[in-house]
């Protein structure tokens, strides 16, 4: 007879997570342990979590995210597998996430202070703070009106400069814009 793994019931509760995309064969042998009421079906093993669901982002007490293959899949509902020590505790009081900026295809997100690629020098946020300040820098990289008031030969290098200051400092868009106009 075979065992089958379960973990706590709590064990993924007010969590965060970053699932990868991975090809549907991997769930070959794996039976379906638990399915939600939106249609995520749920495969556990020794190892980790995989998913198989057509929505990811904010989900109950969780924020889980999916890093999709490249290229991209077509298909609506998405595969994906996280190992348990992807599993980060998430709450609303505690500064647990930075932010990260990908200046070549012009994309923002949070991460967890847990991630391994947190170098220890973007100011940790609440989540409430995290989104305030991606909301700003989204509107940085996809608007022009707020430049008119700027001095500047490049208006990447200086959306750059703003977002890095945004970041790695505590100031607030208003300092940071202040202080470039001086």
């Amino acid at each position: 007879m075979e065992k089958i793994f379960r973990p706590s019931p709590n064990s993924f509760k007010n969590t965060f997570c970053e699932f990868t995309e991975v090809m549907p064969f991997e769930l070959k042998g794996l039976k379906c342990q638990f399915e939600s009421k939106a249609g995520s079906s749920y495969y556990y093993t020794e190892n980790g979590m995989y998913r198989y669901s057509n929505h990811w982002g904010r989900l109950a007490n969780s924020k889980w995210r999916l890093i999709a293959l490249d290229p991209e899949t077509v298909e609506k509902k998405k595969l994906g597998f996280a190992p348990w020590d992807n599993f980060y505790p998430d709450n609303a009081e505690d500064e647990l996430y930075y932010i990260e900026v990908d200046y070549i295809n012009n994309l923002v997100n949070y991460q967890h202070k847990n991630c391994p690629r947190y170098d220890r020098k973007a100011i940790l946020r609440t989540s409430f703070e995290t989104t305030k300040k991606i909301k700003q820098i989204r509107n940085l990289q996809q608007l022009t009106s707020w430049a008119k008031y700027f001095d500047y030969e490049d208006i990447d290098d200086l959306r750059k400069e703003i977002i890095e200051q945004l970041i790695y400092t505590n100031k607030t868009l208003e300092q940071v814009k202040s202080s470039l106009l001086s």
